[in-house]
């Protein structure tokens, strides 16, 4: 055929019509341009011989080699089939399934039921898939058929996406928990005191007030939790700039919230003179946190030791150590989730709200801390947060 026969432009336009289509349903840019170059070229091996500037290798430009080259350093893992069988497999997709897949009968390769019910089909499409890698993993499986038995597959990591939702959904379903709980308390006393307040004796209406305030409190502290989470976790990404003096701000805000009663228990080893970078309120909130919940449940009679000190890599090490009963193995690695608790019942009893610990790690990340956290049964548990030092300190 002649070199200067006139382009197929309505075959070229439908070949990018499709790409972008693929761009904007969700498809990668990767499997775009692959569908791109695999459907023009099956259009010109139809019409015959392309022109000059493409007739070099027809035979080589849009071989399975040339797909390989094209997607290979591609951070999506990408595969291309023909006939069921994976022909390209770029270096994602080596490093998730294995080298070994090359060759292989895709079906075989996924191991999956809706995954081979997609693969099977003779339409483009797509499948959310679980446990490909490993087992908690989520992938989405995006299909792209072609002529000649060609299918181009793009591999999605969904986990992160997934994870979040969860977490959400979680949080969710533990704040309505803890918010429905003291408000029904409220609702049922202010509902019995409205009933039958002629006939309570003021001793049981004196204790139905008193149980009322408890909640209210209880509430009044989880939206102030609640609120304080949410504006760390806006400024997670803002690193502070402030100059603290940190020995006087832990001894200070330490006392605070000891109060005039259990002030005496307190034992301080500060190193002074250290200075970090830091957004002072959530410094404070992070001692307050830390030391109310060593008195609240490290023993009554034993004191609770606050210290400060400087370590090899120019850190601010300060440590809460309380002589308490101690929190099992199993229960440290979950301590800094949202509401939980080793002992639901005493956390509420001492007007806890699940949150303490949760707020402290997100206030330790935004520092670009670190939170350690080791307990030994019936010897107490020692809460550590390293800081690093403003860079003053540092030089």
């Amino acid at each position: 055929m002649s070199s200067d026969r006139a382009l197929p432009w309505p075959s070229i336009l439908l070949a990018a019509a499709s790409a972008i289509a693929i761009i904007v349903s969700g498809g990668g840019w990767w499997l775009a341009i692959a569908v791109f170059v695999i459907w023009l070229g099956s259009f010109w091996l139809i019409i015959g011989e392309p022109p000059e500037t493409l007739r070099e290798d027809k035979q080589t430009v849009f071989s399975s080699a040339n797909m390989g080259e094209l997607v290979e350093y591609s951070g999506t893992p990408v595969l291309v089939t023909e006939n069921g069988r994976i022909t390209v497999a770029n270096r994602a997709a080596r490093k998730l399934l294995g080298k070994h897949i090359l060759g292989q009968d895709m079906r075989v390769a996924l191991r999956h039921p809706k995954a081979i019910k997609l693969l099977e089909s003779n339409k483009s499409g797509f499948a959310q898939i679980r446990g490909l890698a490993r087992r908690r993993d989520v992938w989405r499986l995006n299909k792209q058929l072609l002529s000649n038995g060609i299918s181009v597959i793009e591999l999605l990591n969904n986990t992160a996406e997934v994870d979040i939702g969860r977490a959400h959904t979680d949080f969710v379903a533990n704040a309505s928990h803890e918010l429905r709980t003291p408000l029904a308390s409220i609702i049922g006393y202010v509902e019995t005191i409205q009933d039958e307040d002629d006939g309570l004796d003021p001793q049981t209406k004196r204790k139905f007030l008193d149980t009322i305030l408890a909640d209210s409190k209880r509430l009044q502290s989880l939206v102030s939790d609640l609120m304080s989470l949410s504006r760390i976790e806006a400024e997670k990404h803002e690193q502070p700039t402030e100059r603290l003096v940190l020995g006087e701000l832990i001894e200070r805000s330490s006392r605070e919230v000891a109060g005039l009663e259990r002030i005496p228990r307190l034992e301080f080893e500060i190193e002074q003179g250290l200075e970090i970078s830091g957004d002072e309120r959530q410094i404070e909130q992070l001692v307050r946190n830390l030391v109310d919940n060593a008195l609240k449940y490290g023993a009554n009679n034993r004191p609770v030791t606050i210290s400060l000190s400087e370590t090899e890599n120019a850190e601010a090490c300060f440590t809460v150590q309380d002589q308490g009963d101690g929190i099992a193995e199993e229960h440290i690695p979950h301590l800094t989730r949202r509401f939980y608790r080793t002992d639901p019942g005493r956390s509420r009893a001492s007007g806890g709200t699940g949150l303490g610990l949760a707020i402290v790690k997100h206030i330790v990340e935004r520092h670009r801390g670190r939170l350690d956290i080791s307990s030994e049964r019936g010897q107490g548990t020692c809460f550590t947060v390293r800081i690093p030092l403003a860079e003053s300190k540092k030089a």
